[in-house]
């Protein structure tokens, strides 16, 4: 009876604890308020009470519990790792040393590497603990959050709604306050995507700023590592420790004044739902009231075509070598012909179409080199001139085109009268990726049913550091989402 009173007290008392980001929760367990044991045990808690978000494939408790212990030593002990004692959730694609790592597929349901991915060293060495892995759709391969093998993620705001995807369950893990973060991965939108739809912030590296080793790939053109947090602070600080970079941070102004800020209605406004369209104008609003500069642009009349169909074949046209290399080079027990072999056969039959060098679709040589001697460089230029021409700090737009579709529509929904399939939660996004840009998302609020809609900032290639800066100060104006109820 004792043990059950502990159990229900610790739990009444969890709800401040769990609402620590990543830099607070690291401060309190550095300053002695917290311990990481304590911190450790409420999000564990959490995920249990949360389970039916399948957001988490695997969680080890005792292994969490043991490196929180150890985490509590050696701060009595004296060290100011920057991340000591802060659990953090793991995509899947990750390999992580000792825990099961699955990539999402059957076929790997028992694996268990040896080395952890580059960014999950970089989170350990600093601290950090590795809480379990994320759940996600099958080799990123999606953007709802459907997985057979391992289920459904589920919106935490409504249970009858998509996350998004492909880190899907990262997603939902840091905005029903299982993690104060999680890792990501971003080809055409698969950060950005969970974190709209899922009411968290999202951040999209300049493609190359962050390691992808020890990551499934999709495409080496595109793909890029990155993270899922509650705030913009936290995703700024997580950036510092993955690239090593112990610069001063960016300008602690809070105001805007002296910001200008692009945005491309005629591109970027095509089909976007009535409240996403209303939340973004008022959005544009705010800021131009809190002193930016807005000033709208035309990326021209095929910018969106050519973006989104340069950026599928680079997605499509690299998987195959990419994965094959990857599960080959990382020890993985699996060949991609067995992956294919084993995935759902609405996923089977895409790659069949696209993926496979037999297929109707695959992008021939001739096809591949154009797009990324030709195609590649104009999109890069095109979206370059937003910051020089037009001397914008950054473009916005919306970063979904509506807020999460309800799960039992599948893979095909209406957005604004307009018949649509799951793709096109990526419209927006794709632009970024392609020309491997970083992009932030973050909330800046919730739809007349509960949804949250999310704003993407993008900037300049390799302005990471000023987009984070821009993008806290924007975040100031919406403050964050309250809580899933």
């Amino acid at each position: 009876m004792q043990d059950n009173e502990n159990t229900v007290g610790a739990a009444s008392g969890d709800d401040a604890i769990v609402e620590l980001g990543v830099a607070a929760a690291a401060a309190a367990i550095r300053n002695g308020e917290i311990t990481s044991e304590a911190y450790a045990s409420a999000l564990l808690r959490r995920a249990r009470k949360h389970a039916d978000l399948k957001s988490f494939i695997t969680i080890d408790e005792s292994a969490v519990l043991t490196a929180a212990a150890a985490a509590d030593k050696a701060r009595a002990a004296g060290s100011t790792a920057p991340l000591l004692g802060v659990p953090i959730g793991i995509k899947d694609s990750y390999a992580t040393a000792g825990l099961r790592t699955t990539l999402g597929v059957g076929n790997l349901e028992d694996f268990v590497p040896q080395q952890d991915a580059d960014v999950v060293g970089a989170l350990k060495n600093a601290g950090g603990i590795v809480f379990g892995k994320n759940n996600l759709v099958e080799m990123s391969f999606g953007l709802t959050g459907h997985n057979s093998p391992y289920g459904q993620v589920k919106n935490p705001y409504s249970h009858d709604h998509v996350p998004g995807g492909s880190s899907s369950g990262s997603g939902a893990a840091v905005a029903a306050r299982i993690v104060p973060a999680s890792t990501g991965g971003d080809t055409v939108g698969s950060i950005r995507v969970p974190a709209s739809l899922s009411g968290v912030v999202g951040y999209k590296p300049t493609n190359g700023r962050w390691p992808g080793g020890g990551v499934a790939p999709i495409s080496h053109t595109l793909d890029t590592t990155g993270i899922l947090t509650r705030s913009v602070e936290d995703a700024a600080l997580l950036d510092q420790i993955v690239t090593r970079n112990t610069s001063a941070p960016g300008s602690r102004r809070s105001d805007l004044r002296g910001v200008r800020f692009a945005h491309a209605p005629r591109q970027y406004m095509k089909v976007v739902d009535p409240e996403t369209a209303a939340h973004f104008t008022a959005a544009l609003e705010r800021l131009r009231d809190a002193g930016a500069d807005i000033v709208e642009i035309d990326l021209g009349e095929s910018f969106m075509e050519t973006a989104n169909l340069l950026t599928w074949n680079f997605f499509f046209r690299e998987m195959r070598e990419a994965v094959g290399q990857f599960v080959a080079d990382n020890d993985f027990p699996v060949t991609f012909d067995e992956i294919y072999n084993d995935v759902k056969p609405q996923l089977k039959e895409i790659w069949s179409q696209v993926v496979v060098p037999d297929g109707p679709g695959y992008l021939s040589d001739e096809g591949y080199q154009s797009a990324l001697t030709t195609e590649r460089p104009q999109l890069q230029r095109r979206l370059g001139q937003v910051f020089t021409h037009h001397a914008a700090d950054a473009l916005l737009f919306p970063t979904t085109p509506c807020p999460a579709p309800l799960i039992e529509h599948g893979s095909s929904f209406t957005i604004a009268g307009h018949q649509v399939d799951d793709r096109f939660l990526a419209y927006n996004t794709i632009p970024t990726s392609g020309a491997g840009l970083p992009g932030i998302s973050i909330p800046i609020g919730l739809s007349t049913n509960g949804l949250p809609i999310g704003l993407e900032i993008d900037a300049a290639h390799g302005a990471d550091s000023s987009l984070l800066d821009v993008t806290r100060r924007v975040e100031a104006l919406f403050g964050t989402l309250p809580a899933p109820a």
